[in-house]
């Protein structure tokens, strides 16, 4: 059975969907079958960050109500072996489905594929519930900034309280140049505050803002910095199953 991994983050704008989707693509090029499912209703957007927009037709509700068979709604990323997109569909009146519903969606799947990586909505709401439903691993994503920060440790609080036990920490959009003038908190005073370890911390580089821009995944970019930054946060995320701070 395959590893069901959220990734969340308690405020929009700090780089989730992109992280999810390179995460993704590391996951595929290390030989793994993915699928990517976009839990952002009526707000989609991983399908822009991997160049597949233009390819959707069937979308998560469309497999839940039975519009359509689930392999009919995979959009297959031709770069990749065993990467796959599930999207949301754009139009919120849609998101019938429950939380039951992703836990019986994700089993089946789950037979199929090796890790299925749920993009949730930013924030506190009945859309991370159903998100977060069928997961069993959970990933934060953050900044460092004192209020997403403080959004983070929300977030963690209740993907505690539902009882998903492994959870990670990633600060993204780190800049060196702040961090040195003492304007933005560390990475020490950021594990201070929040429960979960840090499995990785990401620096702002524009060349992630581009590629996501134009839909590529900048793991694409082998043996650059940033894919082997990656390589090593999903190694932590997947096999690192320390207990401490949780």
């Amino acid at each position: 059975m395959g590893e069901v991994i959220l990734v969340a983050s308690g405020k929009g704008g700090v780089g989730k969907t992109v992280f999810t989707a390179n995460l993704g693509a590391k996951l595929a090029q290390e030989g793994a079958s993915v699928l990517l499912i976009d839990m952002n209703i009526g707000t989609r957007s991983l399908d822009i960050c991997l160049g597949l927009e233009s390819r959707i037709i069937y979308d998560l509700t469309d497999v839940i109500d039975g519009t359509c068979r689930i392999k009919q709604a995979l959009v297959k990323d031709k770069r990749f072996p065993e990467l796959y997109l599930l999207s949301a569909p754009q139009n919120r009146s849609k998101a019938t489905f429950t939380p039951a519903d992703m836990k019986e969606l994700c089993s089946q799947l789950s037979e199929r594929f090796d890790y299925i990586i749920l993009d949730a909505p930013a924030g506190i709401n009945e859309d991370l519930m159903r998100a977060a439903a069928p997961a069993n691993r959970a990933v934060i994503v953050t900044v460092p900034e004192h209020t997403a920060i403080r959004d983070a440790e929300l977030v963690d609080a209740v993907l505690r309280s539902i009882g998903i036990r492994k959870r990670y920490v990633v600060v993204n959009k780190i800049m060196p140049d702040l961090l040195r003038r003492g304007i933005v908190p560390d990475p020490a005073e950021i594990a201070e505050h929040l429960r979960p370890p840090i499995a990785g911390l990401i620096p702002y580089d524009i060349n992630i803002h581009i590629a996501a821009n134009i839909g590529v995944p900048v793991v694409l970019s082998k043996g650059s910095y940033i894919e082997k930054n990656m390589a090593g946060i999903a190694n932590r995320i997947l096999f690192n199953d320390d207990t401490k701070k949780r």
